[in-house]
């Protein structure tokens, strides 16, 4: 199983300073402690960190290859993915904008035809919120991030590869989609979604588990 950058340099500096608390990992990595939670989960979860309640993280010499882990691995996409907010790629910025707080989302997906041609974020309606932009008269289209540009998983993809890649690449969500073909071209229908809160919701049902 390969580990983000950040993940094997958390597990260097607990091997070096353990036990270490969370607050003292955000520090010397100079982040925030809740940047670190799903780093900190992932790497609970597959056994390469204990956690101790009130002294901190200490490195543990389980076998990576646990049955926590393998367990973990054989959680598709499909099994947590959730309903995704969607948008025309004509949709204007202002309803785009009413429209993703309205759902309490972190990013919009844009399609065309039934097919997925883009995604808006928090970040890129703030951009041009700010900048002066008539947000009631310009399309999501234009400030969209384009295929193929964007992350994109299928159902049958791994929950926890899916985690992986949205710490990896610092997204909100991840669209998923199913490929095909229309004259000649591959093209990808919107599915579903899984977002931080889904990946949230996993951990917090395998701990009830």
């Amino acid at each position: 199983m390969k580990l983000s950058e950040r993940q094997e340099e958390i597990i260097r500096l607990v091997k070096e300073g353990q036990p270490i608390t969370s607050e003292a990992l955000a520090e010397k990595l100079g982040v925030t402690r809740a940047a670190l939670r799903a780093d900190l989960a992932i790497l609970t979860m597959i056994g390469a960190l204990d956690a101790r309640p009130k002294v901190g993280y200490v490195y543990s010499d389980k076998p990576k290859s646990s049955l926590v882990n393998e367990y973990i691995n054989e959680i598709k996409v499909g099994e947590i993915m959730s309903k995704p907010s969607v948008v025309g790629e004509e949709t204007t910025v202002y309803d785009a904008i009413v429209y993703l707080f309205l759902n309490d989302v972190g990013t919009l997906f844009v399609e065309n035809g039934g097919f997925l041609t883009g995604a808006v974020s928090r970040k890129d309606f703030l951009k041009i919120a700010i900048g002066g932009t008539d947000i009631h008269k310009v399309p999501v289209g234009v400030i969209m991030t384009r295929m193929p540009n964007i992350i994109c998983a299928s159902k049958e993809d791994s929950a926890y590869v899916l985690a992986t890649k949205i710490i990896e690449h610092e997204i909100d969500s991840i669209p998923i989609v199913e490929k095909t073909m229309v004259d000649d071209k591959e093209q990808y229908k919107i599915l579903g979604k899984v977002s931080k809160t889904n990946i949230t919701k996993l951990f917090v049902k395998l701990g009830k588990k």
